[in-house]
């Protein structure tokens, strides 16, 4: 009968770390969603979440938080061809647009943390948000940071949405911030 010695451990925590992470990662890369994908999920998006909400908060705040009435006022004179169409905008609510914006962040926070990733636009295309290192579901801290990154996305003159098109890894700024991105859903099984 013979013994059976056993090898001494020569890796360090910190590898063993790194081999069980990279173990957790899937054989085959997920493909990244494309702008023009995102785009769509976007506008279905903007349809079914924040247009919905955004006549919810209009008839709660009694007409306060948009001024409905400049803005058809100049659409009629813009569809009329008339120059003067834009001299005058619609003024918000402050209140109320705060109030719009934090339930629109609220309920994809919602949706994402329910559907894994997904909001009923993404759904329908079949993408959604994974974190960019193992491809799992997204931190409440990362939907939070995502969220958030759609801000200086915007107000770098929409640079940030459009990085998606210039990068490989079809990341945008937002993406970039929370440490995630945006795959095919059926992607991961291939």
């Amino acid at each position: 009968m013979s013994s059976l010695r056993k090898k001494p451990r020569t890796t360090t925590s910190n590898q063993e770390d790194e081999e069980e992470a990279s173990s957790s990662l899937p054989m085959n890369t997920p493909k990244h969603a494309d702008f023009f994908i995102r785009l769509i999920a976007s506008f279905f998006d903007t349809l079914f979440l924040a247009v919905p909400i955004g006549i919810i908060v209009y008839f709660v705040s009694g007409g306060e938080w948009f001024d409905f009435e400049t803005y058809r006022h100049n659409m009629q004179l813009a569809l009329a061809g008339d120059t003067r169409a834009l001299s005058t905008q619609p003024q918000t609510n402050l209140k109320w647009e705060l109030l719009f914006e934090f339930l629109v962040l609220v309920v994809t926070i919602v949706f994402w943390e329910k559907w894994g990733g997904t909001t009923p636009g993404k759904k329908m295309v079949g993408i959604k948000i994974v974190d960019a290192k193992n491809y799992k579901e997204i931190s409440n801290k990362q939907a939070v940071t995502r969220s958030l990154g759609y801000i200086p996305s915007t107000l770098l003159f929409g640079i940030g949405f459009l990085m998606v098109l210039f990068r490989k890894d079809k990341r945008a700024l937002h993406d970039l911030m929370a440490d995630t991105v945006v795959i095919y859903e059926n992607s991961k099984d291939n």
